[in-house]
C-alpha cells in the first residue's frame, strides 16, 4: 500500500475520534477502515512483524499527538497465549498474518467477585478479518496463536495502550491485578526469532 493511503487511514481515524465520544460508533467505523486497509493490500514494515520466542510482542505503529488513539503490531510466535486481561478503554484488531483464537470472558462485578471467570465464548480470527475487541463496558479476553506460524494484528486503541493502567485476571478466582504493558522495540527482539 502506498504510504499516502497509510496517511488517510490515520486522518480518517484521527476525524472519527475527534467526531464522537460513543465508544460503540467509534469501534464501528474504526472497524470498516481498518477493513479496508487490509483489504487494500497494506504492508506492515518487516520489523513490525517480528516475534519473540519469549513472549507475544507489541510494536507501536502510530500515536496521535494528544494520546487519542492510536495504531499498534501485535505479535505472537505460534503457540503463545496471552493472559486473561482488559484494555479499559476501546480497541479494533484486524488480523494480517497468522490465526488468532480469542477466548472472551464476561467482565467481573462486585456480586461476582471470588468467582471464576464466566467464559462468554470464543472466535478464531483469520487474515483480512477485524473484530470490536473491546470496548471498556464489555473488556475481558485472552488470545492465542494457532496454526502454523506466527499471528500478527494490527491493532487501533482509543489511548496509549502501552501507557494505560489495565488489568489482568486469574481465570480461576477472578481476581485482579494491575499492570502497565508498556512497548517493545523490534531491535530487541532476535531476527532469529522470525
Amino acid at each position: 500500500m502506498k504510504p499516502d493511503r497509510l496517511r488517510t487511514f490515520i486522518d480518517d481515524v484521527g476525524l472519527v475520534v475527534s467526531s464522537t465520544d460513543d465508544e460503540h460508533e467509534i469501534t464501528a467505523r474504526v472497524a470498516e477502515l481498518l477493513s479496508a486497509l487490509l483489504a487494500g493490500g497494506y504492508r506492515l514494515p518487516v520489523e513490525a512483524t517480528r516475534a519473540s520466542s519469549a513472549r507475544h510482542v507489541t510494536y507501536p505503529l502510530y500515536i496521535a499527538p494528544d494520546d487519542s488513539w492510536l495504531m499498534a503490531s501485535v505479535v505472537w510466535d505460534v503457540g503463545q497465549r496471552t493472559g486473561v486481561h482488559s484494555h479499559e478503554t476501546w480497541g479494533v484488531a484486524g488480523i494480517y498474518a497468522g490465526v488468532e483464537h480469542e477466548f472472551r470472558y464476561l467482565k467481573p462485578t462486585a456480586s461476582t467477585a471470588g468467582t471464576p471467570l464466566t467464559p462468554a465464548g470464543e472466535t478464531r480470527w483469520a487474515p483480512g478479518q477485524v473484530t470490536v475487541c473491546c470496548t471498556t463496558d464489555d473488556d475481558v479476553h485472552a488470545v492465542a496463536a494457532v496454526g502454523s506460524e506466527p499471528t500478527v494484528g494490527i491493532h487501533v486503541y482509543g489511548g496509549n495502550i502501552g501507557t494505560i493502567k489495565r488489568r489482568s485476571y486469574d481465570l480461576a478466582t477472578g481476581e485482579t491485578q494491575w499492570f502497565v504493558s508498556g512497548w517493545d522495540n523490534p531491535e530487541d527482539v532476535p531476527r532469529d526469532a522470525q
